[in-house]
């Protein structure tokens, strides 16, 4: 049996990191044992788990600007300055990621979270799709 539904994630022109935790936590809440799919739909973000705050999300955007610079490289080249590198974030940041559910509840660590990576100051609202597979 698989439990799917759609949540919007409003960006506004702000790049980086934006918590989904919370809603995944909900979203699972009661249903036992098995794997919570975590997608979104866009070419130019992707989900992650990591910890935030403590300087990590200022930390993994500045990597990110280094390792693909926003300026007139890419091939790419409609949108703001440097949209082009928005395009090759899944190389770096995967459109999904799938996360144990025990009891429930999210097997996540101590400090980790689950984030919409959004690099894109161009699209002020975005779609992730959560999807629970019991087991």
């Amino acid at each position: 049996m698989v439990k799917s539904t759609e949540i919007t994630v409003r960006t506004g022109t702000r790049r980086g990191l934006f918590d989904l935790t919370a809603e995944c936590e909900r979203f699972v809440a009661g249903e036992g044992d098995g794997l919570l799919n975590v997608f979104v739909p866009h070419a130019t973000a992707g989900v992650v788990v990591m910890e935030l705050g403590a300087g990590s999300d200022a930390d993994l955007v500045a990597a990110m600007d280094e390792l693909l610079p926003r300026d007139d490289r890419w091939r790419h080249r409609h949108g703001s300055p440097g949209h082009g590198a928005d395009h090759v974030v899944p190389l770096l940041a995967s459109p999904s990621v799938s996360i144990p559910v025990i009891g429930g509840r999210l097997a996540l660590g101590t400090w980790q979270s689950i984030a919409l990576l959004d690099p894109n100051e161009d699209n002020d609202v975005r779609t992730v799709r959560l999807s629970f597979v019991g087991g």
